[in-house]
């Protein structure tokens, strides 16, 4: 197997650079343009994280992405699932106003965020098992996620 390369940079900056120009030359590098994009729907799983916490990217970083994505021909959206404990993300209404708290909007962001999941939570399973995802039987999901999801009534 060949071995992957791991790209990196340090969050040191010099004069005339910033953080989100390294993240945008650490992408063009590590070979975005690559990928085809062009009309293609493009789902930028992101931790928008709980209010009043810092453990997550701010909008900015994410919309260096999405403009390098837009750049490339794509239609780029952000995306994040729900949390199985109980907090401010355990549903889709309460997740986006957690988002939009943490700035993650269509003006900062430059694309728009849509939820992976219902209103509701509903519990995951890992890829490669059999499972059920808006309401139709025994597919993956179609929003971008990568999950298969096993229905639960909310």
């Amino acid at each position: 197997m060949e071995k992957s390369k791991v790209y990196f940079t340090s969050m040191k900056v010099n004069a005339g650079t910033n953080l989100l120009k390294k993240l945008n030359h650490l992408v063009r590098e590590a070979g975005i343009a690559n990928i085809d994009f062009e009309n293609k729907y493009t789902a930028i799983k992101i931790h928008f994280g709980e209010p009043g916490n810092l453990a997550y990217l701010r909008p900015n970083y994410a919309k260096v992405i999405v403009d390098l994505v837009k750049e490339l021909g794509g239609k780029p959206f952000l995306t994040d699932c729900n949390t199985l404990y109980v907090g401010r993300r355990k549903n889709a209404l309460d997740h986006l106003d957690s988002a939009y708290e943490n700035g993650y909007n269509p003006f900062a962001t430059g694309c728009h965020v849509i939820h992976c999941r219902r209103l509701g939570h509903r519990r995951s399973i890992g890829a490669g098992q059999r499972g059920i995802c808006e309401g139709s039987q025994n597919r993956t999901c179609g929003h971008g996620c990568r999950h298969r999801h096993l229905p639960q009534p909310f």
